[in-house]
């Protein structure tokens, strides 16, 4: 099978596409022949050896998949060859075959096809994590989103409108407001135009924000962290902007604030029980049509160094997908 490596780890560019053995199945595990697999920020990271946790070399990024099972491995009772599932997978979803724990596998949904399923996992299984698990978001609450019109950002808005926040969308071109408004964000603000400080206050007043969803970090946190009301969540989704700000910690403490971190990827080991539940309501939500994600881009796995540049220059809106025919 076909498959893309990091044999060292540094840039993009230094990624490859070759020929490697086809995968076997051990105990509570899959095979999944690979149709699609969603790009995120975070197999940039890995890639260059700056995520959580590093595999050992050579390995393939990538972190959702979605296709046709080929194999079951012992104990698995509840999937069978030829089934049409999706996935998460801490890395090697890049590739022709990829190897899932069953307890992270879930079936497609009638009508939904590979591309979309590959680009739900990550970004949906993260923003409902965020917003329902540690925020406990209520209908009528204001919710800020940074980094509005990328994977986990856009998602963001999707789902807190669904469930009935009035949600701000932050975003630094006028083309990726005009997508978020198209996912429902009530107010929107250009931050590389307008003042992030003064817009917020125009929408907020004086009660503030009562949940800001931050996937980029940077120079934005700490001026959006003072505009949040009494009680309100700050969560901490990712960095994407390079930089881990400093917040001054009088600023919770004079809000009875809470910064809460969100890391999707460590839930779903420790709670794949609680991990399964929230996707089945999000799948319920898909097929209500309460939802529906934004497919950026397609390309073939020999095109995945283009695709991660796209994300890497913040050209992405949505999601970028890479298939394998």
């Amino acid at each position: 099978m076909k498959a893309v490596l990091v044999k060292e780890y540094g840039p993009v560019d230094n990624l490859v596409v070759e020929e490697v053995p086809s995968l076997s199945a051990k105990k509570g595990q899959v095979v999944i022949s690979v149709k699609a697999c969603g790009v995120n920020f975070p197999d940039i990271l890995i890639t260059q050896g700056l995520y959580q946790f590093k595999p050992a070399l050579p390995f393939s990024p990538g972190g959702e998949v979605a296709g046709i099972i080929k194999e079951v491995g012992e104990g698995v009772a509840n999937f069978k060859v030829g089934d049409a599932v999706f996935t998460g997978v801490l890395f090697g979803g890049y590739a022709e075959e990829a190897i899932a724990d069953a307890k992270m596998v879930f079936p497609i949904p009638e009508g939904m096809d590979f591309t979309t399923a590959s680009s739900i996992m990550m970004t949906y299984g993260t923003s409902y994590h965020a917003l329902v698990d540690r925020a406990k978001i209520q209908a009528g609450e204001t919710l800020l989103v940074l980094g509005a019109a990328g994977g986990v950002g856009l998602a963001a808005v999707d789902i807190g409108k669904a469930l009935g926040a009035k949600v701000i969308a932050a975003a630094s071109t006028d083309e990726k407001l005009a997508l978020c408004k198209e996912y429902g964000a009530d107010e929107v603000i250009n931050y590389s135009t307008e003042n992030l400080k003064e817009r917020l206050k125009e929408i907020a007043g004086s009660k503030g924000i009562d949940v800001i969803y931050d996937p980029v970090g940077g120079d934005y946190s700490e001026t959006a962290f003072r505009s949040i009301a009494w009680e309100g969540r700050f969560l901490v989704v990712g960095f994407a902007a390079g930089d881990i700000p400093k917040l001054p910690l009088n600023l919770p403490l004079l809000k009875g604030a809470q910064v809460v971190g969100v890391f999707w990827g460590a839930f779903t080991q420790r709670f794949p029980q609680k991990n399964a539940q929230n996707f089945v309501e999000l799948m319920k939500m898909f097929q209500t049509g309460k939802l529906k994600n934004h497919i950026h881009g397609t390309y073939p796995l020999e095109k995945v160094v283009e695709a991660l540049k796209e994300m890497m220059d913040r050209k992405v809106q949505g999601k970028v997908v890479l298939v394998t025919e």
